[in-house]
């Protein structure tokens, strides 16, 4: 390795890419199926009112800026906004932190401070650590695909492979340090062992015949392929004594040892590659992995995908962990036991909500992984045979899915019609109707601009009974047949056929347009009459009732007061993966 140039490279970006993911333009793009150019109808009165609601969307909104903020408040890798507007700033007077980062190719001027940790301890190690802006280098990000921040690549003779560990400076020192080197380190004393066994959370000793030839190199195989273990090998009785291996056993002989509950884990099988990584891989995670914003990539991104949840207080978990943890015995390399401390005021209830967890007894909550999210809810008391039945079950694909509720509306009769997750087949689903839905979030501000054009078109079509104009909270509610990639996201369920995929609502965002998109995919016909009274009329009747001369709230804004409360969404918990 001495003549080959290592480098770990890291793609960074100023700015929070996954707000414009989940929070998307509203002018939306332009209009393809709705050129209607035969249709003679008198749209006047529409456009009208898109002229007098274009005002009233551009208005400032204080209240949006602040739930905004308060939605990103926690996005530390990305720090304030403010600090990437450089205008009016004395760029003079601008200095970075205060931090170690000489030992980083600097190649743009934000750093990560963890980064710069692991380069400082892998100076010397002919290796070294760069990153790029993103923001300024497009081609270059470009070319190597890099489609969220930070991507970590890391090249050797010009090759990249992606590290996909965990986001601290031991575990990058760790990763490199395997690829770079043998991948394996003999132990020839015990005061060696002993520094070892004190100073590494997870570690696996081979004890061996020899240090050098076939087990060796099986050992050192098998350790290449697992980035996140350190692998020790060693011939001495007296340091295969410390490692819990009695010194007369016949070789060669592993073991796993972690600080968890379960100390030590002994491998019986073929002393091969493959079976040691399969034996590691099964064996390294903790049985129960405590849920933390550090070691949520872990879980996440885990190759095993299924996981168990169980969400406890901390005084519940003095009994149901135990339980918990003996049935993770069970399932080891199969599924990840995760416990969520439902008190805990860091992670308890942004995690909670994010997976419709509520009430104060302890659940248990099965759950695929972020690739297709379905969640299933062990609806017993925990105890050591459900969970193993439950867990049982999901592997066999067994179990019912839950979805997100918010209680249904005790009355519903505003011009948009609230849906929740239990009343969708009831509302979205009806046969007989032509449905339009937009699924939002209360903290978008896409979402607060189309409110006004949305609360228009649906006064403007109550009259049709064919036609229902509705909407969803996406944070706090879920159906499989309401899949959103961002808010807003407009869906149209046409009558009759409600068994195919909505129709992506992909058009202008505009009274007139929106009527254009309905007027032509709609499965049973309408035609909006235009008003017998004009609006002068209205406007002199405004004048003559003294009552009218006193304004009352718009509709739009008491609707939104009763949506703007701060709720936990999936991009809370995205980020900090």
């Amino acid at each position: 390795m001495a003549n080959r140039l290592l480098i770990l490279l890291a793609f960074t970006a100023l700015f929070l890419f996954s707000n414009s993911v989940l929070c998307k333009d509203s002018k939306g793009k332009d209009v393809v199926n709705d050129n209607d150019d035969d249709d003679d109808e008198d749209l006047s009165f529409l456009e009208e009112a898109d002229a007098k609601g274009e005002a009233a969307s551009h208005k400032f909104n204080p209240g949006q800026d602040e739930a905004e903020d308060q939605y990103h408040e926690d996005d530390d890798d990305f720090g304030n906004f403010s600090d990437f507007d450089d205008s009016g700033l004395d760029q003079d007077a601008y200095k970075e932190p205060e931090v170690d980062d000489k030992d980083v190719v600097v190649l743009k001027e934000r750093n990560f401070t963890t980064y710069a940790a692991a380069a400082t301890e892998l100076k010397g190690e002919n290796v070294v650590l760069a990153k790029v802006d993103a923001t300024e280098e497009n081609e270059l990000a470009q070319e190597y695909d890099v489609q969220g921040f930070p991507t970590v690549y890391f090249f050797v003779d010009g090759v990249h492979k992606p590290y996909s560990g965990q986001r601290t400076k031991e575990a990058i020192v760790t990763w490199i340090k395997k690829k770079i080197g043998p991948g394996i380190n003999n132990i020839t004393t015990t005061e060696e062992a002993e520094g070892i066994l004190n100073s590494e959370g997870k570690v696996v000793l081979g004890f061996l015949n020899s240090l050098v030839g076939s087990e060796s190199d099986e050992l050192a195989a098998a350790s290449r392929l697992e980035d996140d273990v350190n692998f020790y090998q060693t011939v001495s009785p007296n340091v295969a004594k410390l490692f819990h291996i009695d010194p007369e056993v016949k070789r060669p002989a592993l073991v796993l040892i972690k600080k968890e509950a379960e100390k030590l884990s002994r491998f019986d099988g073929k002393f091969d590659k493959s079976s040691i990584v399969e034996f590691v891989f099964a064996n390294k995670l903790p049985l129960v992995t405590v849920f933390t914003r550090e070691n949520a990539p872990a879980i996440f991104e885990s190759t095993i995908k299924k996981q168990l949840l169980l969400f406890a207080s901390s005084n519940d978990s003095k009994k149901v962990v135990p339980i918990f943890q003996e049935a993770a015995k069970s399932f080891k390399g199969k599924l990840i036991f995760v416990y969520v401390e439902t008190d805990n005021e860091d992670v308890g209830k942004p995690v909670s909500e994010y997976f419709g967890v509520s009430g104060d007894a302890p659940t248990v909550l099965a759950y695929t992984g972020n690739d297709d999210a379905k969640k299933f809810v062990l609806d017993k008391e925990v105890t050591l045979d459900s969970v193993k039945a439950f867990g049982e079950d999901f592997l066999e694909d067994k179990l019912k899915p839950f979805f997100k509720s918010d209680p249904i509306p005790e009355t519903n009769d505003g011009d948009v019609k609230i849906v929740v997750g239990n009343n969708f087949d009831e509302i979205v689903l009806d046969e007989s109707k032509d449905v339009l839905l937009e699924i939002y979030a209360p903290w978008c501000g896409h979402c607060q601009a189309l409110e006004p054009t949305y609360n228009k078109l649906a006064k403007h079509l109550r009259g049709i009974e064919s036609i229902v104009i509705a909407k969803m909270d996406g944070t706090t509610n879920e159906h499989p047949r309401a899949k959103s990639d961002g808010f807003p996201t407009l869906l149209f369920f046409p009558a009759g056929n409600k068994s195919f995929d909505p129709i992506t609502v992909d058009t202008d965002r505009t009274v007139v347009a929106f009527y254009k998109f309905l007027k032509k995919n709609a499965s049973i016909p309408f035609k909006l009459q235009k008003p017998a009274s004009p609006p002068k009329s209205e406007s002199t009747d405004a004048k003559e009732t003294p009552e009218s001369s006193t304004p009352s709230p718009p509709k739009s804004e008491s609707t939104d007061a009763k949506e703007t409360p701060k709720t936990s969404t999936p991009s809370d918990l995205k980020d900090e993966l």
